[in-house]
């Protein structure tokens, strides 16, 4: 007995951690909170299916139980050999029947919502240009925004409005990535040879209780950073959204009027970076040249790189040791080391591009 309870303890101890988890979540992240039409589908599915097995096993318990306890070998019956029985047409119809209506039960609203997920017609044809579309490029390890009925283009935050269909046009640059936000909806494959689509809701009410963002991830491993790939999205009414959109489209670098050291900033980026990256929304350049995050904006983001949080003493450690952030990434080693005044330069200039 004593041998047990060591045993006992920790299987309680693991029952409670296991309770305790089970009420973690965030409203930001949580697939356990959905914040859309599309994850309150997939979240009554999940219920649904978890009903169903639940009921399941608890059905066959009791079954267990009543046979254990009523046809247990009694004292005095060793030698008894119970009355054998060969089939039961009526059991046998009763296990056949029901697991086919538990099935039944559980695909038809599956299909059902399959086949409503799957529709985005409102993104072809005649009404594309009134549709809100997001094109979502992902690269090692980034994510690319561009918005074509808007004519702009960003990375790491995607700024989404509320209470409609987004549709969105997934792919990748280099490898298989998928874009996934947990609290919205479930994940989708970016591939480099296929595009695929869907779309989200993003619910105003639920975007309010999450402060405005929710946490995007990439959920294919895709590389030795693959567990750093997130994106912010910030979710806006329409009215907000619509002001977001002018303010891209007239955001430039206002560097005339700026201090000496946001100029030097402006000089070195112009040398050094603006071979990849790009600081105007509205960028022509065709895919193959946008080889790094557009930083038109990059003053308003929520994080630096998409993990750090952003500050100015984040934004330098992030040009002095990219590598260190995001192994792998294709930053590291695209220019020469940077003296400690040159990335007090940038930084500067860096903070300077402010959408208003």
């Amino acid at each position: 007995m004593k041998n047990w309870l060591p045993k006992w303890r920790i299987m309680s101890l693991f029952s409670m951690i296991a309770l305790l988890l089970a009420g973690c979540g965030k409203p930001f992240l949580s697939t356990l909170q959905p914040a859309g039409e599309v994850a309150s589908m997939q979240y009554d599915l999940m219920l649904l299916s978890t009903v169903i097995m639940v009921l399941v096993i608890i059905v066959v318990t009791i079954i267990f139980i009543y046979v254990v306890v009523r046809f247990r070998r009694r004292k005095g019956d060793e030698s008894v050999i119970p009355k054998q029985v060969e089939g039961s047409h009526k059991l046998e119809m009763i296990w056949t029947v029901i697991p086919i209506l538990l099935l039944i039960i559980l695909t038809v609203p599956t299909v059902a919502y399959t086949f409503k997920l799957a529709d985005v017609k409102e993104m072809e044809g005649k009404n594309k240009e009134n549709a809100m579309i997001i094109n979502v490029r992902a690269n090692a390890y980034w994510w690319e925004f561009e918005y074509p009925n808007q004519k702009v283009v960003t990375s790491q935050d995607l700024v989404v409005p509320t209470d409609q269909k987004v549709y969105f046009n997934l792919k990748a640059s280099d490898v298989k990535h998928s874009f996934w936000i947990p609290a919205v909806g479930g994940k989708m494959d970016t591939n480099t040879d296929v595009v695929n689509q869907f779309w989200l809701e993003f619910d105003s009410k639920k975007a309010e209780e999450a402060g405005g963002i929710f946490y995007g991830k990439c959920a294919e491993l895709c590389g030795p950073s693959h567990a750093l790939m997130d994106f912010k999205v910030k979710a806006l009414s329409q009215d907000e959204f619509d002001a977001w959109v002018e303010d891209m489209k007239t955001a430039k670098p206002q560097v005339a009027a700026a201090d000496a050291d946001v100029k030097a900033g402006e000089e070195l980026f112009s040398k050094s970076c603006i071979g990849c990256h790009a600081v105007e929304a509205q960028d022509n350049r065709p895919e193959q040249a946008r080889q790094a995050p557009n930083l038109a904006g990059f003053a308003d983001r929520e994080k630096v790189a998409g993990v750090l949080e952003h500050n100015e003493e984040n934004i330098k450690a992030w040009l002095k040791d990219p590598e260190y952030f995001k192994p792998g990434n294709k930053m590291t080693g695209t220019y020469g080391e940077l003296s400690d005044e040159q990335i007090d330069q940038l930084t500067k200039y860096l903070e300077s591009l402010k959408l208003k």
